[in-house]
């Protein structure tokens, strides 16, 4: 399980390590993936299976069910740590997420968030904000 926040420096070729406590579960592989909200997911090889294997099932047979698949797949890319537990964020990605020098990285239980300093402080307003609702919202379902 992943959890806390951590601040990290981006370094000049794109590189940001792994919360210290992590890396062991990032030893086998790590996939990044652009994700919805202007983050990048880092997940274990392990976790990223299962997520790869529930998108499998549905199939290419509706457009909808294919661009989604084109979201999710095209922009993840497959990596390993160095020896010091540092990735290197594909250009494609920092461009998405928009990381420059500075990094925040996010615990969310299975898979990690990697986010643009300034993105993460709204994301962290609203929840401030809005988080005790959605936590009411969800559990109800």
């Amino acid at each position: 399980m992943f959890y806390g926040e951590y601040d990290y420096k981006v370094d000049a070729k794109g590189r940001v390590a792994i919360p210290p406590e992590f890396r062991d579960s990032f030893k086998s592989g790590v996939v990044l993936r652009r994700a919805e909200d202007k983050c990048i997911d880092i997940y274990p090889l392990s976790a990223w299976d299962e997520v790869a294997q529930k998108h499998v099932s549905t199939g290419p047979s509706r457009s909808a069910i294919r661009r989604k698949n084109r979201y999710i797949f095209s922009f993840a890319f497959k990596l390993n740590t160095d020896h010091q537990g540092r990735i290197v964020i594909p250009p494609p990605l920092r461009q998405y997420a928009q990381i420059k020098d500075n990094a925040v990285i996010v615990g969310v239980n299975t898979y990690l968030e990697l986010w643009n300093k300034e993105e993460w402080q709204q994301e962290q307003e609203f929840l401030g904000e809005e988080g005790p609702q959605l936590i009411e919202r969800t559990e109800e379902q």
